[in-house]
């Protein structure tokens, strides 16, 4: 699946949790597409790991954070992060691509 706005960045903590970022700054006209992007990630991960979706230190596989913050001069930024298990943040890249671990 190729995303247009959403791409995602990977980092692998010491802890074993993965974490996957992914920021777009766009003008409020394209929000709407952005936001379609978000709920599209969502569902993959709500198909692909149903009821797996929790804090990782109490058995879940992943949690997210969304962020949307109007800035100046008519602009939209969504930050949407993951918090997950290598196997979940290896499928997501999978799925949507992004760069290289």
């Amino acid at each position: 699946m190729t995303l247009r706005y959403l791409s995602f960045d990977l980092s692998d903590g010491d802890d074993g949790v993965t974490t996957l970022d992914a920021m777009a700054s766009t003008r409020a006209e394209q929000h709407g597409d952005v936001m379609a992007e978000v709920r599209q990630v969502l569902d993959w991960a709500e198909r692909h790991y149903p009821g797996l979706q929790g804090p990782l230190e109490e058995g879940g596989t992943w949690l997210h954070e969304l962020q949307v913050q109007d800035e100046p001069g008519g602009w939209r930024s969504v930050a949407l992060t993951f918090s997950a298990t290598p196997e979940f943040a290896e499928a997501l890249m999978a799925a949507f691509g992004g760069d290289d671990e």
